[in-house]
């Protein structure tokens, strides 16, 4: 995976991204079994889930030997506390949020042991929109353990990014794909700016 230390599968409902529960169990169990020993235990596997029954995510997370869930909705404390496995929880940056109100968020997040993606918000789709927000809203928080930056992200803006804000780590979804479709190329040069930086 040319580097990277995280590894995306989407089974969120009704995006053009979206895994059915058994071709995302397969599709990870090849890459798995794809690793060399050198590169093992590889990089974590993390599925994306949005709004969808705790039974749902928890069947899924073992049926696909995810290592992580990504929350990407309006999912709660109750919710939180019946996941099986660490969560990563998809922060969406409003416009009218200001700094202070996204510290807040975050660090609550980080001090109950979730880390936290950071991505724009688009009220008509839930993420990978390929939007950035005002990185200058992130300051305080991307440099923080367990913090990710996302949204907007390139292998051409992505050094700019962590420089400008210190980014623990990074995410990126759309900014890797040429035609809706994942290119390799793009994702190398990704992770080799990021790395750089």
């Amino acid at each position: 995976m040319s580097g990277a230390d995280m590894v995306g599968f989407n089974f969120v409902e009704g995006v053009r991204r979206q895994l059915d529960p058994t071709t995302g169990a397969t599709i990870i169990n090849r890459f798995r079994n794809s690793l060399s020993e050198d590169s093992m235990p590889g990089p974590t596997v993390v599925g994306l889930f949005r709004n969808q029954p705790v039974e749902f995510v928890n069947r899924v997370a073992r049926m696909a030997a995810l290592d992580m869930v990504q929350l990407c909705g309006y999912e709660d404390d109750a919710y939180y506390q019946q996941m099986e496995l660490p969560i990563l929880r998809q922060v969406r940056v409003m416009a009218e949020m200001s700094a202070e109100d996204l510290e807040v968020i975050v660090k609550a997040h980080l001090e109950a042991g979730r880390m936290v993606n950071l991505d724009a918000y688009d009220p008509d789709t839930p993420g990978g929109t390929g939007k950035s927000f005002e990185w200058s809203k992130a300051a305080k928080v991307a440099p923080l353990k367990g913090v990710l930056l996302a949204g907007g992200l390139t292998p051409e803006n992505v050094v700019d990014a962590i420089q400008e804000l210190g980014a623990w780590g990074v995410d990126v979804s759309s900014g890797v794909e040429t035609d809706g479709e994942k290119d390799d190329v793009k994702i190398h040069d990704f992770v080799t700016e990021a790395l750089s930086a």
